[in-house]
């Protein structure tokens, strides 16, 4: 008796209860169950037999081609439209696929991930609705530079334009987001496409996104795989010896520089060190910057900008040459029109606010070796005092701050007592909000610690997503999640994908019952605060429903004892403090 499988949901055809052979169905006829096409089906000579191999469709080769480049996570939710893909990473077993409550979240984490790792992960929607959820995740990658690769499913192609189900024009909704953005529409496009989309995701260090036609991702395909050797370039560019020597003579002849890092200068802490001791310059860092070196080393002396420390605003506004490192420029940092020489990878950055006496393009870690060998060297005994004494008080002014007596808890103590028991080489998952602006205000990273955030979209609700992207990067390090209650409760749904997945995350909710920012904003702009109160639920109850753990803190003597136990916890964790909104009393 002769029987067909249908190969996406296993349907079983048998020729014998129809009117018709299978031979003779129309070519378009499709599968009664899940509409996969006739190609999909596989004969099954005799029942009882074994069931022939599958064979290879083009979402196999898409998902293979991915894999061999590197991309080692997908996140998303499974749906109609994206079936053949979902199958695809399914029988591929050097993938993982995360699935999530939210596409924002997918697409968050996927961006998270390529800021911490500066590799490749994935996303992977449905067409429509699930496509649209995506736009504020791939925002932040677009604007934070961060490799992604999107995909998301599509309409069969004969269905694209008359307006079907779950149809939208999906070319023109992400063609203002990404660096490469296609429509796969022939089997033999998948393996040059894929490629493209990984290469200009990594060296545009932006979005990359593909729509894959239902129909297409079921068509029988077989390919070779090739390999990325020989097939991408690396970054390491550097500027000509002449316009080394010409910026380390302005440095030389400046009496009173100041380095200020950024994002882009991240894992170059130890030359800028170097060229900061032998030009006695002391080391300013914008916010997405903290990090860049220990902030214990007596060189450094806050940040610069909305969050910035007394101490990097004097001495910026003092100095008569600014050595600006992989920053943006942005307004929140507020770099001031000075005598600049700056060093950036994007040639676009360089001169983006004001003229520069020497633009390096070119990546950091390059340039500040041969930088710091042409510079001569310059001891300023009076100024390295200065730097000593106005770093001093402006930690004498924080550890004031941080009243332990007071009730709602004061913020700054929270990042106080984090900042003495986080681990030494904790990545930390900052969300957007007062707890950020704390965070950026008062908490002293290790060298050895890594921060993601939100940076120029400044989403609210990324601090879960980091959190979990950082624990699947670095699962042997402890990973902290500094959330306010408006950010966590906006995906608060995917703590259950952190205890599904068994990410061990520490979440602590910053807990003012306020959009504490926006009601700082309002009395900023003498506007009366309103519409800025929240209704919250119990955030550690509902942890421990999700099957994690959760700790409620209203005093502030049982802090240190919550913060412990949450970061012993094998689990994860909400810890719910109470805050006080209001930023200084």
């Amino acid at each position: 008796m002769k029987k067909f499988r249908c190969t996406v949901c296993n349907y079983i055809y048998d020729e014998n209860k129809e009117i018709k052979k299978f031979s003779e169905l129309p070519v378009d006829w499709t599968c009664p169950v899940c509409n996969a096409s006739k190609s999909a089906f596989v004969s099954i000579v005799e029942e009882g037999r074994e069931k022939p191999k599958e064979r290879t469709t083009v979402s196999d080769v898409l998902v293979a081609q991915m894999a061999e480049w590197g991309i080692k996570y997908v996140f998303g939710i499974p749906g109609t439209s994206a079936l053949g893909i979902v199958n695809a990473i399914r029988k591929n077993e050097k993938l993982k696929y995360i699935q999530v409550r939210h596409e924002q979240t997918a697409a968050f984490m996927a961006s998270a991930y390529g800021k911490l790792t500066g590799h490749i992960a994935a996303c992977l929607t449905v067409a429509g609705p699930g496509a649209t959820n995506l736009a504020t995740g791939l925002y932040d990658a677009k604007l934070d530079h961060s490799p992604v690769l999107a995909l998301t499913g599509l309409v069969k192609r004969q269905l694209i334009g008359p307006g079907s189900f779950q149809e939208i024009d999906q070319h023109s909704f992400f063609e203002p987001i990404c660096v490469f953005n296609k429509t796969l529409m022939s089997e033999e496009q998948t393996i040059t496409l894929i490629t493209l989309a990984i290469k200009h995701a990594l060296i545009e260090r932006g979005v990359s996104h593909i729509s894959v036609p239902n129909d297409l991702q079921k068509l029988p395909y077989d390919a070779d795989i090739v390999p990325m050797e020989g097939r991408i370039t690396n970054r390491n560019i550097s500027p000509c010896q002449p316009l080394i020597r010409k910026a380390a003579s302005i440095i030389d002849k400046a009496r009173k520089p100041v380095i200020i890092a950024g994002f882009g200068a991240m894992g170059q802490g130890a030359e800028l060190i170097k060229l900061a001791q032998k030009v006695t310059s002391p080391i300013v860092t914008t916010f997405r910057g903290k990090g860049v070196i220990d902030e214990a080393n007596p060189l450094y002396v806050g940040s610069h900008g909305t969050i910035g420390s007394t101490a990097a605003s004097k001495l910026v506004r003092q100095s008569d040459l600014l050595i600006v490192v992989g920053s943006s420029f942005s307004d929140m940092t507020q770099i001031p029109m000075k005598q600049i020489i700056q060093i950036d990878i994007d040639p676009m950055m360089i001169s983006k606010n004001y003229p520069v006496e020497v633009g390096l393009w070119g990546n950091s870690a390059e340039i500040l070796p041969r930088l710091t060998n042409a510079v001569k060297e310059k001891k300023d005994e009076v100024h390295l005092a200065e730097i000593t004494e106005l770093k001093k008080q402006w930690i004498d002014l924080l550890r004031r701050e941080a009243d332990s007596s007071r009730k709602p808890i004061r913020p700054q103590y929270i990042i106080e007592v984090l900042n003495n028991k986080i681990a030494s080489d904790a990545i930390i998952s900052l969300d957007v909000g007062e707890n950020g602006w704390w965070f950026g205000r008062n908490f002293w990273m290790k060298h050895t610690q890594k921060m993601v955030m939100s940076g120029y979209l400044a989403s609210m609700g990324t601090g879960l997503p980091g959190a979990m992207a950082a624990q699947l990067a670095y699962p042997k390090n402890q990973v902290v999640c500094i959330t306010g209650d408006g950010g966590f409760s906006m995906v608060m749904g995917d703590f259950l994908t952190a205890i599904k997945y068994q990410l061990p995350v520490k979440v602590f909710v910053f807990n003012n019952k306020q959009l504490g920012m926006i009601m700082q904003e309002q009395k900023v702009e003498h506007y009366p605060n309103w519409q800025t109160e929240l209704h919250n639920c119990d955030f550690a109850e509902y942890a421990n429903n999700c099957g994690g753990i959760g700790i409620k803190v209203t005093d502030p003597r049982e802090l240190n004892g919550a913060v412990d136990k949450a970061l012993s916890s094998e689990k994860a964790v909400v810890v719910d403090v109470d805050t006080d909104p209001r930023r200084f009393v």
